[in-house]
């Protein structure tokens, strides 16, 4: 979950199976599992997500046994959580199966092993996985994904709780048909603190940056009137650097909407006409400043009634997704200034940016936010 260019590591991860056309993911999880689930929830993008939660500490071994209990498939893939490397699965797959074995890693090529260990391979099978303390110079390192044959797996006379790599892979290397395949993919691993910061500097540039922004209005783009609401536009009162910002996000974005709870028309001390001549003169100035907002909603219903529509419910985003097929949630940004817009950006699986007007961050925003700036003037996406 250690954030990476403004959302869980984990995403990317889940991001490159997604795309590969899987569809159902065991995530087998242990400490603080609880947040895991919060984020992703039972469906992640098209994917369905399943949890395979330890009680006690299994360990790898142990983990990847209880998972694999969820599975029905006869071959399944493994990955480690805090490691990306953006293999073609069909390709490994399609390797595994060929070869009928029991397990299939992907190997990376790199110019010194001496940080991970090695794997000696013939023609494909593997012979032995050597330690740190073994390797040194050019050679193929476990990439940390693996195919790997369910029942041979199940059979296998174990402990309930045992490491896969060092009881399991190194003492049967060479005995149970393992093979390798080697790749020269992007590779990262995110457990050591100089490749957590290089994901920070790579990771815009190498994944598609978010592509779809969703806006909060009052303290984001107008001063907000504590207490009350704009009524008109005589009480409108733009925030300083907010009309050239507008114009530079317009060049960045496909689509940006404005989304808005505005339950003072519910309240009756205004009308739907003096929204609408609002959000007419907004518009207006943001278009002659450059910018532009594709689409304006607004939910108008009491907090009371628990609207579908109302942040932190996603119904609006849901609204512009129907209008704007074209939308995907898991590229786009939510800028707002209150934690039901953090919260609506979470329960949308979009990124989240909190504006804090130099104020403190409370302490449930900081859980559930990504990014954090003084002002739209001064964000950074």
């Amino acid at each position: 979950m250690a954030p990476v260019y403004g959302k869980p590591f984990l995403s990317y991860v889940l991001d490159r199976l997604i795309e590969a056309g899987i569809r159902r993911i065991v995530l087998a999880t242990g400490y603080k599992h609880e947040f895991i689930e919060a984020w992703f929830g039972a469906h992640y993008r098209e994917a369905e997500i399943i949890y395979s939660n330890e009680d006690t500490p299994l360990f790898t071994g142990g983990a990847i046994r209880q998972a694999a209990s969820k599975l029905e498939s006869e071959h399944f893939v493994v990955l480690n959580g805090d490691t990306l490397f953006d293999i073609d699965f069909q390709q490994l797959y399609d390797f595994h199966l060929a070869h009928e074995a029991n397990l299939t890693v992907a190997l990376r090529r790199v110019d010194d092993t001496g940080r991970y260990g090695s794997v000696d391979c013939d023609n494909g099978q593997i012979l032995a996985f050597r330690e740190k303390t073994e390797s040194k110079g050019a050679g193929d390192i476990n990439g940390g994904i693996y195919a790997i044959r369910r029942d041979w797996l199940m059979e296998l006379d174990l402990p309930a709780k045992f490491s896969f790599e060092k009881e399991l892979m190194q003492p049967l290397a060479g005995k149970q048909g393992f093979y390798g395949l080697s790749f020269s993919d992007y590779f990262i691993d995110i457990g050591v603190p100089e490749d957590y910061w290089r994901a920070q500097k790579e990771f815009g540039a190498l994944f598609e940056p978010d592509e779809f922004l969703f806006l909060d209005r009052d303290g984001v783009l107008n001063q907000q009137i504590v207490g009350d609401y704009v009524r008109n536009w005589s009480q409108w009162k733009w925030l300083p650097g907010v009309l050239p910002t507008m114009a530079e996000l317009a060049k960045r974005f496909k689509r940006i909407f404005l989304i808005s709870n505005q339950q003072g028309v519910g309240k009756g001390v205004m009308s739907a006409g003096d929204l609408e001549d609002v959000h007419r003169r907004m518009m207006a100035d943001i278009e002659a400043a450059g910018g532009r907002l594709d689409a304006i909603y607004t939910c108008t219903d009491l907090a009371s009634a628990h609207s579908p529509n109302r942040k932190p419910e996603i119904g609006m985003a849901m609204q512009a997704k129907r209008d704007f097929p074209e939308v995907v949630f898991h590229r786009s940004v939510m800028i707002g200034d209150n934690v039901t817009d953090m919260l609506f950006a979470q329960k949308a699986h979009m990124r989240a940016a909190y504006i804090t007007k130099n104020n403190p961050v409370p302490q449930a925003v900081q859980d559930i936010t990504d990014l954090c700036f003084r002002d739209l003037s001064s964000l950074i996406l």
